[in-house]
C-alpha cells in the first residue's frame, strides 16, 4: 500500500487518464479560442504565456492568470489551456503563464518568474483589452504555492484583487521526506525562504483556500492552517472542501462547466 501522502500518481487511480484528458481539452481549447500565443514576460526561454479572448468587445475586461502544478518539475502552461474556457465564461481575459521546472532551476527562480509574469500583465494587460485593475489568479498544487508569493504584504497593496488556491503545499518541509527528495531534493534554505505558512499577505487580497475531499490529509491540514494565518492577519479567506474531488479531479473540473470547482473560479472572478 502506497504510504506517501504526496504521491498524487499512487492516490489518484484514474491519474493518467485525467491527464490526457485534460492535455487534449487544452488542444481542443487552443483552437476554438481567440488567442495571442507564446508571448515573453521575460528573456528566458521558459518565460512565456499564453492569452485567452472571451467573445466581445475588448476593452476593460477583467484579467485572471493560472499557474499549473506538477510538483515544480513537469507540465506546462499548453497543458492547461482549457482553464481559459471557463474564465472566459466569467467575461475576463485568461491568462496562462509558463515557469521553469525543478531541478534544472532553483525554486527562487520559480517564484522571480510569476512575480515578473504578474508585472507584464499588470504593465501590458491593457494593450490586449484588459484592466490591470482587475486582476485575479489562481494556481493548483504548486500553482497555488507559487500564487500565494503574488499578494504578499507590501508598502503598497498588491495588484492581486482575489486569488483561488486549489489542492496546493504551503509547507515544503514535508517533502523533504517525501518521494520528491530524490527528484527535486528542497533544500532547507528553500523550505524557510518559500514555505507560504510562514508569510504574510496583503490584507485587500480576498482568497479562496480550496482542497478536494479525497485528497491526502497533509493538503487538507495545510489548506486549514494557511486559511486560519490568513485569518489572522485580517485577510477575507474562505477555506472550501470540494465534494468527491480529489487532486486531480478538481483541477479537471476547473475546465468543466457547472463543476464545484469551475463555480469557485467564475465566482472569484466575477466578485472581483
Amino acid at each position: 500500500m502506497e504510504t506517501d501522502p504526496f504521491r498524487i500518481r499512487a492516490q489518484v487511480a484514474d491519474f493518467d487518464v485525467i491527464v490526457e484528458g485534460i492535455v487534449a481539452a487544452s488542444a481542443l481549447t487552443r483552437e476554438a479560442l481567440p488567442m495571442a500565443a507564446g508571448i515573453a514576460y521575460g528573456s528566458g526561454s521558459d518565460e512565456t504565456l499564453d492569452i485567452f479572448f472571451p467573445e466581445g468587445p475588448r476593452e476593460n475586461l477583467p484579467v485572471h492568470m493560472f499557474i499549473h502544478g506538477g510538483y515544480w518539475r513537469m507540465f506546462s502552461r499548453r497543458d492547461y489551456a482549457y482553464v481559459a474556457r471557463t474564465i472566459t465564461r466569467a467575461g475576463a481575459i485568461a491568462v496562462i503563464v509558463d515557469y521553469s521546472l525543478m531541478p534544472k532551476v532553483r525554486m527562487h527562480v520559480l517564484v522571480d518568474q510569476m512575480r515578473r509574469a504578474t508585472q507584464w500583465v499588470v504593465k501590458s494587460i491593457s494593450t490586449y483589452g484588459g484592466n490591470p485593475a482587475r486582476l485575479t489568479v489562481s494556481g493548483h498544487s504548486a500553482g497555488a504555492h507559487l500564487a500565494t508569493f503574488l499578494f504578499h504584504q507590501q508598502a503598497s497593496s498588491s495588484m492581486v484583487r482575489a486569488a483561488l488556491l486549489l489542492g496546493g503545499i504551503y509547507d515544503l518541509k514535508p517533502l523533504q521526506t517525501s518521494f520528491l527528495a530524490s527528484e527535486i531534493g528542497i533544500t532547507d534554505g528553500e523550505v524557510a525562504a518559500f514555505s507560504p505558512l510562514s508569510h504574510l499577505y496583503d490584507v485587500d487580497c480576498r482568497v479562496i483556500v480550496a482542497v478536494g475531499a479525497k485528497e491526502t490529509q497533509p493538503f487538507h491540514q495545510q489548506a486549514s492552517a494557511l486559511a486560519l494565518s490568513m485569518e489572522r492577519q485580517g485577510l477575507a479567506v474562505t477555506r472550501q472542501t470540494i465534494n468527491a474531488a480529489d487532486h486531480m479531479s478538481s483541477v479537471r473540473d476547473l475546465g468543466t462547466p457547472e463543476s464545484a470547482t469551475a463555480d469557485l473560479l467564475i465566482e472569484l472572478i466575477e466578485r472581483s
